[in-house]
């Protein structure tokens, strides 16, 4: 459909994310459940996020820009994102342990796919201090 409309970016973004895909079957030696695909969508969208802070940080504002559009493509494929509230709703609820490691790891089982892992970190540091 991408290729009928003449969307050049969104192609090659769903190009790209298909190679991801199919390295990581590759590396697994099976097919990918659905909670794997989630997570080399997540992985890949991590990339672009990553990518737009160094090229913002460059002045490399046409660079950002195109990183940003790929990142709303691969943010289609993913589930809703937790605001910070709902996170610190969810946090409240939960009996965490008082070493961060150990907080993060029970934190990261709850919001995996949900929320950005960064702001998930950030909360719960904020949560034990």
């Amino acid at each position: 459909m991408a290729i009928k409309s003449g969307q050049v970016l969104r192609l090659s973004t769903l190009r790209l994310l298909q190679s991801a895909l199919g390295y990581k079957q590759i590396e697994l030696r099976r097919e990918l459940t659905d909670a794997e695909v989630l997570t080399v969508i997540a992985a890949e969208a991590k990339k672009r996020r990553e990518a737009i802070a160094s090229y913002q940080s460059a002045h490399r504002d046409d660079q950002a820009n195109q990183e940003q559009q790929e990142l709303e493509i691969l943010q289609a494929y993913l589930p809703a994102q937790l605001s910070e509230d709902e996170i610190r709703a969810e946090l409240a609820k939960l009996q965490l342990p008082t070493d961060f490691g150990q907080a993060m790891k029970m934190a990261t089982a709850v919001f995996k796919g949900r929320a950005d892992g960064a702001v998930v970190a950030r909360l719960v540091k904020e949560k034990l201090q």
